[in-house]
């Protein structure tokens, strides 16, 4: 069963989801790194090797600098056909919360659109955050992406 949370807290939780959602899809890299903490840990990870508890992810990230790395390097310097997500993120379900952290879990998905191109499925799958509470608000102190595919394109550019 899962533990109680006050109205307020839920819904600052969803709010989260939407500005992240809303962020990414729209390429504000800035934004997506502010919504962490200084000390966070982004990663996306094949489902089976989460569920075997294997370390190899896809994406890692270990702090803000590697996020603000990850932000410069998608504006600066990597070659890649523009396209653009769009994410569709299931309310969260909350597995644990105390005074200062909000453990859940979220389904998504995400569309991708290339340019002339009809949308596709890109990835589908659940975050498993760590939520923690800050004087700025609600903010990802983890962000665990496992995507249901072994199939993935050959390159992910942007944020899940």
């Amino acid at each position: 069963m899962n533990p109680p949370l006050a109205f307020e807290d839920w819904l600052a939780l969803t709010q989260l989801q939407a500005e992240y959602a809303a962020i990414v899809d729209a390429a504000d890299w800035d934004g997506w790194c502010a919504l962490f903490t200084g000390d966070c840990v982004y990663r996306l990870v094949p489902r089976e090797n989460y569920e075997r508890g294997l370390p190899l992810a896809t994406l890692a990230f270990e702090g803000q600098g590697m996020l603000k790395d990850r932000a410069y390097a998608i504006r600066e310097t990597l070659f890649h056909d523009p396209y653009y997500q769009r994410h569709v993120i299931g309310a969260p379900r909350v597995l644990r919360a105390d005074a200062d952290r909000i453990e859940c879990e979220s389904n998504y998905a995400v569309f991708r659109t290339k340019l002339s191109e009809l949308s596709t499925v890109f990835n589908v799958g659940r975050y498993l955050d760590t939520v923690r509470r800050t004087p700025q608000g609600l903010r990802f102190a983890s962000r665990v992406c496992v995507y249901d595919s072994e199939m993935i394109p050959n390159s992910i550019i942007y944020p899940i």
